[in-house]
């Protein structure tokens, strides 16, 4: 495999994981009766759109069909990509959600 091959393949398997990063949290969203384009706007307001979130959001179920996702699984998998802002809009509907 060649230098320019590995690269490709490398930026091809972090695009496949970021994906997979935006489908956890959108369906996480679902789960939860949240909606996931409000919550990224509110993360990224100078953002209006994010087209892999709306493919994510093709992707999702509804949570009688979704397994349970655990809020440390959205918080690390957000974090392991440096979405930091949108792990802490998370945390902040998590908090509400113990009340």
């Amino acid at each position: 495999m060649s230098k320019k091959q590995l690269e490709e393949q490398i930026i091809q398997n972090f695009q496949q994981d970021e994906q997979m990063m935006i489908l956890v949290f959108a369906q996480w969203c679902v789960n939860h009766d949240l909606k996931p384009e409000e919550l990224y706007l509110r993360a990224y307001p100078n953002q209006e759109s994010n087209p892999a979130l709306q493919q994510a959001l093709k992707l999702t179920v509804t949570k009688e069909e979704a397994g349970p996702i655990d809020n440390d699984t959205v918080l690390g998998i957000l974090s392991l990509f440096g979405n930091d802002d949108l792990a802490f809009i998370v945390t902040e509907e998590i908090n509400k959600q113990k009340l």
